[in-house]
C-alpha cells in the first residue's frame, strides 16, 4: 500500500498496479495551481505520475511522449510506462539529470547545455508530422488572437508604456499576421523553457520534460521565453543554440519574435496591473523595456 500519499485515491490504486510494492510518495508539482505531479518509488525503482489538468493537455502530453521517443536521442527524454485516460493520469519514467534553471553553470557549461538544448530541438522538428488544415486554421485564429490581445492591452494599459514601447505593441498588431505567414510551421514542443530542459552533467546528456503544450505552431513562438529571459542579455547563449539548432533565424522569424516576446510583455503588464500583481506587472515592465531598447 501507499503510505501518507497526498494525492486521490484512485490514482493510488492505479499506481499501485504499475509499480507494485511503492513505499515512497513525494509531491514534486511545480508551484502553480494546474501542477499535479508525483515522484513514487518502490525500493530501487521510480516513476512520475502526472494528472492532467483538462483532457486536451492529457491527449498532447500523450502524443508528445510519442514524439519524443521517435525524434530525440534515446535518453533525451522520459518513457512513457502507463496512461489512463479516465483518470488523465500518465506515468513516466525518471529523466536523469538537474532543472537547468536553477542551475549555477559556468558559461562553458551553459553554451554547451544551449548548443545541445538547440540540438534536440531541431531533432523534435523534424520530425514534425505533416501539418492538416485544422492545424492551419488553428495557428491563425491563434495568432489573429494575440495580435487582438496586444491591441486591447494597448487600450488599457497603454499610458503605462513611453512612445517607443506604445509605438512597438501597435507593430504586434499590425505586423504579427502577415509574418506568421512567412515562417515554418512545425511540430512544437510548446514550452521550451529551461525549467523543462534536465542537465545530466556526469553522461554529458540534457534531456526534455512536459509535453502537455505540444502542437503544431510556428517554429518561432518555441523561442519567446528564451529570447525575453535570456538571450537579450547572452548573446552567447543564442549564438550557441542556433550552431546546435543548424541554421540561424531568418529575418521574418527574428522580426516575428521580436513581436511576440513584446505581445508576452503586454500581456504579463496588463494582467499584473488588473490582478494588482507586481511581480507579472513588474516581469512585464522588464520585457516591453528590453524589447524597446533591442528595436532601437
Amino acid at each position: 500500500m501507499i503510505q501518507n500519499a497526498p494525492i486521490p485515491s484512485d490514482l493510488r490504486r492505479w499506481v499501485s498496479e504499475h509499480l507494485v510494492g511503492v513505499d515512497q510518495v513525494a509531491d514534486v508539482s511545480w508551484p502553480k495551481a494546474k501542477s499535479q505531479v508525483w515522484r513514487v518509488s518502490a525500493g530501487g525503482r521510480a516513476a512520475y505520475v502526472k494528472l492532467s489538468p483538462s483532457a486536451l493537455d492529457y491527449q498532447r502530453e500523450i502524443t508528445g511522449y510519442q514524439h519524443a521517443g521517435r525524434a530525440l536521442d534515446p535518453g533525451g527524454a522520459p518513457r512513457l510506462l502507463a496512461a489512463n485516460p479516465a483518470l488523465l493520469a500518465i506515468m513516466s519514467s525518471p529523466q536523469p539529470g538537474l532543472v537547468v534553471r536553477d542551475l549555477p553553470l559556468d558559461p562553458r557549461d551553459e553554451q554547451r547545455v544551449y548548443e545541445l538544448a538547440g540540438r534536440a530541438l531541431r531533432r523534435w522538428h523534424d520530425a514534425s508530422a505533416p501539418v492538416t488544415d485544422r492545424d492551419r486554421e488553428a495557428i491563425r485564429a491563434s495568432v489573429a488572437q494575440q495580435a487582438d490581445e496586444a491591441t486591447a492591452c494597448l487600450d488599457s494599459a497603454g499610458h503605462h508604456l513611453d512612445a517607443a514601447q506604445r509605438a512597438l505593441v501597435r507593430c504586434v498588431a499590425e505586423e504579427l499576421p502577415q509574418l506568421a505567414r512567412q515562417v515554418p510551421v512545425v511540430y512544437r514542443h510548446g514550452d521550451f523553457a529551461t525549467r523543462n530542459w534536465l542537465w545530466d552533467s556526469a553522461s554529458g546528456v540534457l534531456g526534455l520534460i512536459d509535453f502537455e503544450m505540444a502542437a503544431h505552431g510556428l517554429a518561432a513562438e518555441e523561442y519567446t521565453w528564451l529570447y525575453g529571459a535570456v538571450w537579450v542579455m547572452r548573446r552567447d547563449l543564442k549564438n550557441a543554440f542556433f550552431d546546435g539548432y543548424g541554421r540561424p533565424l531568418t529575418a521574418e522569424e527574428d522580426r516575428l519574435l521580436h513581436l511576440l516576446t513584446t505581445r508576452l510583455g503586454v500581456s504579463y503588464l496588463h494582467t499584473g496591473l488588473v490582478k494588482k500583481d507586481t511581480v507579472l506587472t513588474d516581469r512585464g515592465r522588464l520585457v516591453l523595456a528590453r524589447m524597446a531598447h533591442q528595436d532601437q
